[in-house]
């Protein structure tokens, strides 16, 4: 590897906090959020407790191996050092799909909140601008990178924060929402209602907080090109419970005091959507430009590490050396165009599916994240058995039962989704992926013998 071919290490301490909250908080929350609701009621709030959980427990595993010897690859650097490269081979590119169909699902979440404001635009050409817009910042360098991702995740950390100050303004001193929150929680506390759609509706619901919770990991990939990783990524992970509680459960609850969950819009922003029904239309406003910096934060960094694990698969020979080299930037441009490319593909789909493409896309990224989710914590078991226990500085907690509670949690969040209509074909499609990826490698170790033999 040459000095040209090496990220450098650009990321401060408060560029790696917020890239983790920037992966974390964006369509997920502010649209998904909305349809979570719908599909169980007030238990979402358990859903969430639950998700955080599980998310906190995979995190704190990939924690172990990133603080341990930080890498742009992240897990895949890991399956393919700890387990094979097989493994390494399969998590990496996983991986990359499932970043490059999520990017498609926030760039399409900002055509629809667009939509409250202007109509008429078509979908996939505001999708199409803001690709070439949010690449030409990736290829200029990693600290602008990491300035735009500190800004745009800023703006939605302070807008989701006083708007839980007004909630509870709102909740305290306004004497007919104070009236109406006393009807809602009454109301709640009734078990037809807390689980309005029984435990079927809450198993569901769990599908939906997965995809909000994905891109949790970005923070490991951001390692990379971390100043101080050793003391940057602890931090950032071990703020996963306190983020989930303060961004999503608290929000949540906001929510349910504020209006009644049944009454909600699903096909927008239900921060948006409470606030114009009780009559604060600038507050909507407000929520809904929000709602857009929080997806475009979103995709920002999921761009980032999409075009990080493709530059570390190369580095690996798990893809073509053709996407190891970096500009005089030290940005791996062409593993950044060639995603960048490949997320056209969300263009074209906005183009031909206008109304189902954030459902069709969504679904699609949902698998991918719980095998990648699964092979992390599986990594981190061979990780185990083949680092000393005296040099894991951070560690996970109650391993290995806490390990194999998270992975068998995954599937059965996976078996649930054979039991839902909009999810079966994903879920179906997930082993023909495996298969094909399988092919993919064979050849490829088949190439390299043939190479050798020469």
């Amino acid at each position: 590897m040459t000095a040209k071919d090496k990220l450098v290490h650009k990321l401060k301490n408060r560029h790696i906090q917020m890239i983790a909250l920037g992966g974390v908080i964006g369509t997920g929350l502010f649209f998904g959020a909305a349809k979570s609701i719908h599909s169980t009621g007030p238990s979402i709030i358990l859903s969430y407790i639950l998700g955080g959980l599980i998310i906190y427990i995979i995190m704190r595993a990939l924690g172990e191996m990133t603080v341990h010897q930080p890498s742009s690859g992240s897990f895949s650097d890991y399956a393919n050092r700890y387990i094979s490269n097989y493994a390494g081979f399969i998590s990496g590119w996983t991986a990359w799909f499932q970043y490059t169909v999520v990017c498609m699902v926030e760039l399409t979440a900002v055509a629809f909140f667009l939509d409250y404001w202007i109509t008429g635009i078509p979908h996939w050409l505001i999708c199409l601008g803001l690709l070439a817009i949010f690449t030409m910042i990736q290829l200029i360098s990693v600290q602008l990178f990491g300035e735009f991702e500190f800004w745009f995740a800023g703006i939605k950390i302070v807008a989701i924060i006083l708007m839980l100050f007004l909630s509870a303004y709102l909740v305290t001193f306004n004497p007919h929402i104070h009236a109406g929150v006393k009807d809602n929680l009454h109301s709640y506390s009734q078990m037809s209602v807390f689980f309005s759609s029984g435990i079927k509706g809450f198993l569901f619901s769990l599908v939906i907080v997965v995809f909000s919770f994905g891109g949790t990991e970005f923070v490991s990939i951001a390692a990379g090109e971390a100043e101080n990783p050793k003391k940057s990524i602890p931090r950032a992970i071990s703020g996963v419970i306190a983020r989930i509680i303060v961004f999503y459960i608290l929000t949540i609850v906001a929510i349910l005091c504020l209006y009644p969950f049944n009454k909600l819009n699903s096909n927008i922003s239900p921060f948006v959507d409470v606030f114009k029904q009780i009559g604060i239309d600038q507050a909507a406003t407000v929520m809904n430009a929000v709602a857009i910096t929080a997806a475009l934060s979103s995709f920002n960094s999921i761009f980032y590490a999409g075009s990080r694990m493709l530059f570390s698969l190369s580095k690996q020979g798990s893809a073509p050396q053709y996407f190891s080299h970096t500009s005089k930037n030290n940005i791996p441009a062409r593993a950044t165009l060639f995603t960048s490319v490949c997320i056209v593909i969300g263009v074209i789909v906005n183009y031909m599916f206008p109304e189902k493409a954030i459902m069709y896309l969504l679904v699609i990224a949902t698998c991918a994240i719980l095998v990648c989710w699964f092979m992390v914590l599986l990594t981190q078991i061979y990780f185990r058995k083949k680092v000393a226990l005296d040099k894991i500085t951070y560690r996970l907690i109650a391993y290995p039962f806490s390990t194999i509670f998270a992975m068998a949690a995954l599937v059965f969040i996976m078996l649930v989704m054979l039991w839902m209509d909009d999810m079966r074909m994903s879920v179906i499609v997930t082993p023909v992926w495996l298969f094909v990826l399988s092919l993919f490698y064979a050849f490829k170790v088949k190439q390299t013998r043939k190479k050798a033999a020469r």
